[in-house]
């Protein structure tokens, strides 16, 4: 199975050669006429990095189709937060829309096909924030069409438009600190999902997070935007174990699922988003089960209900 992208491909590198060779090969395969590769700098004093990041550069001595290729190879070390947010930016200022992986996510042929297809299809419905090729459910699926509505953008291989990504904000500096358990309170209705997000919210803000996906998601959280998934996974994160930057568990269910394909779109009757299937998703991500179950321990409840009745000396509420 071929098939010739016609959406422009930005490719996200650093210091996975290995892993960023096959999922240049995919990209290859998919023959773009426009290509963009980024690469953040070795880290100050890292030796290997400095052999590792070279040797990914090098991938664009590959380049065997006739395109357009970019390239934006940092000098200086900035770190997946801002290295990957500025590379984003880039891209969408040469690109009205376009296909985003990064170098350990590995698509198979129909995420080209279906990128291309839904970016066409919902290219001015503002409902609609991003296009993920990535499905989590482990076999469910959810309605009878090809992809369903999320309100969580998964960027493990993803796309979007520039009209998305001109309201990205990676300091988060337009929403209120103090607004945002309400705000997410409208998403979700699990305490402990806000308690966690509220939480990414505030170590975001002050940059203790070296992370550029987080903010993306807080744009879909708080515009009430939909992200469009597949209900066969379309990609295969190649990049779990110890060089990862936030993937460490080789053993994570998620590691290595393969990529299927979807041999046609069948778009849903209705736009209307999935929570369950997020939740589903959040859930494990969340460990919820076990936190619910620890919270209605016996032993538990009683002292809620006794720091509820009961009010030491010199204490406020």
């Amino acid at each position: 199975m071929t098939y010739t992208v016609h959406s422009p491909v930005l490719l996200l590198i650093f210091n996975r050669p290995d892993k960023g060779a096959q999922v240049f090969e995919r990209i290859r395969q998919a023959k773009p006429a426009r290509l963009y590769i980024a690469a953040d700098a070795p880290r100050p004093g890292n030796e290997q990095d400095k052999t590792l990041c070279h040797q990914a550069r090098a991938i664009i001595e590959q380049v065997d189709w006739d395109c357009q290729l970019h390239t934006r190879f940092l000098d200086q070390h900035r770190g997946c937060r801002i290295a990957v947010s500025d590379a984003i930016t880039w891209f969408f200022q040469a690109e009205e829309e376009g296909i985003i992986l990064e170098d350990d996510c590995l698509p198979s042929v129909s995420f080209f096909t279906f990128c291309d297809a839904l970016l066409s299809t919902y290219r001015h419905d503002q409902r609609i924030h991003t296009i993920t090729g990535t499905n989590l459910q482990h076999g469910r699926q959810w309605g009878e069409a090809s992809y369903y509505f999320s309100r969580y953008s998964n960027v493990w291989g993803w796309a979007s438009w520039r009209r998305v990504w001109n309201q990205y904000d990676r300091d988060l500096q337009q929403y209120d600190e103090q607004k945002v358990p309400a705000l997410l309170r409208t998403i979700f209705n699990d305490q402990f999902l806000i308690k966690d997000w509220t939480e990414n919210f505030k170590r975001l803000k002050a940059g203790d997070i070296d992370t550029w996906d987080h903010q993306l998601n807080f744009l879909t959280f708080f515009e009430h935007a939909l992200c469009i998934t597949p209900n066969v996974n379309l990609i295969s994160n190649i990049g779990f174990g110890g060089q990862a930057t936030h993937t460490h568990q080789t053993d994570s269910q998620h590691a290595n699922l393969p990529a299927g394909e979807l041999t046609n779109i069948i778009h849903p009757t209705h736009m209307i988003p999935q929570p369950e299937a997020d939740y589903f998703f959040l859930a494990k991500e969340h460990d919820l089960a076990e936190r619910w179950r620890i919270y209605n321990k016996p032993k538990k409840r009683f002292r809620r209900w006794l720091k509820h009745f009961y009010q030491p000396p010199n204490q406020s509420v």
